[in-house]
């Protein structure tokens, strides 16, 4: 039987997202530095909130944001661990809606709201079409999580963030694989007047071969896709049903299999 063990896209062991909350007009500078190094990010927005404050209007969202990912933050921003369900549902389902007509796919995502849930929220979630939510409890470590709608981040970008960087970027032991989450708000930047940071951050960590750069989605979705594989009971042929391809190593050596496709290993 072969060694089979699941890799992140073209064989790569690491993978760098980025999440930032509200919305707010600092995500243009913020989506600019992100497309300069081509580090994906994924915005958590309020749509009841459009256009009040500094926040981005709706008519900007679809193009600010492209080629990264729209995720819902509920419709106004409330404390959801204190509220009924129904106001949930609805402030996760509307938001939802809305977002949908801007960004033009499923939004499936969310960063729960001042960091509130409990366990009753997290098992409302996929009910509500929400395959994954992020709190704000840093874990300072590179682990993959068990539980998507408890999704813990790596770091907020206040805490430690070139000294994790360099850390993640010195990790090269292939038989595991590893995360590196960063979050925060963007205003943050222009609070802290310190939007060099973010820049360093990414100028340093971009453009390295061993990295995968992608969206929260696009890891759930890949690990998910990872999970559906049909492999032989003696593991010398797997038969990919999902859309996109999964990459693995096999004894080693590392081989795509593509979506739709049946592909031997030995």
């Amino acid at each position: 039987m072969p060694k089979v063990i699941m890799t992140f896209p073209e064989g790569k062991h690491k993978v760098l997202t980025m999440s930032y909350d509200d919305g707010r007009a600092a995500d243009r500078k913020l989506v600019e530095i992100f497309n300069e190094n081509g580090i994906k990010g994924t915005f958590h927005i309020n749509s009841g909130l459009f256009g009040t404050g500094d926040r981005i209007p709706h008519e900007e969202v679809a193009q600010l944001y492209k080629g990264h990912e729209i995720s819902t933050h509920t419709v106004t921003h409330p404390t959801v661990a204190r509220s009924p369900k129904e106001q949930i549902i609805e402030e996760v389902i509307e938001d939802r809606k809305s977002l949908e007509k801007i960004a033009g796919y499923t939004v499936r995502g969310l960063s729960y709201p001042n960091g509130s849930y409990n366990r009753l929220i997290k098992e409302m979630l996929p009910y509500l079409g929400i395959e994954y939510a992020r709190t704000v409890h840093s874990t300072g470590s590179f682990s993959i999580p068990d539980d998507f709608h408890e999704w813990n981040p790596t770091c907020h970008h206040k805490r430690d963030l070139m000294n994790l960087a360099e850390e993640f970027v010195q990790l090269h032991k292939k038989q595991y694989l590893y995360m590196m989450y960063v979050w925060g708000h963007s205003y943050e930047f222009d609070n802290d007047q310190n939007w060099d940071l973010i820049e360093s951050f990414c100028e340093f960590i971009s453009n390295r071969s061993d990295i995968w750069y992608a969206t929260n989605i696009e890891i759930v979705d890949y690990m998910k896709a990872f999970t559906n594989l049909k492999f032989s009971a003696d593991s010398t042929f797997v038969y990919n049903p999902n859309a996109i391809s999964i990459w693995l190593s096999v004894d080693g050596k590392i081989v795509e299999v593509q979506a739709g496709k049946q592909l031997a290993l030995v």
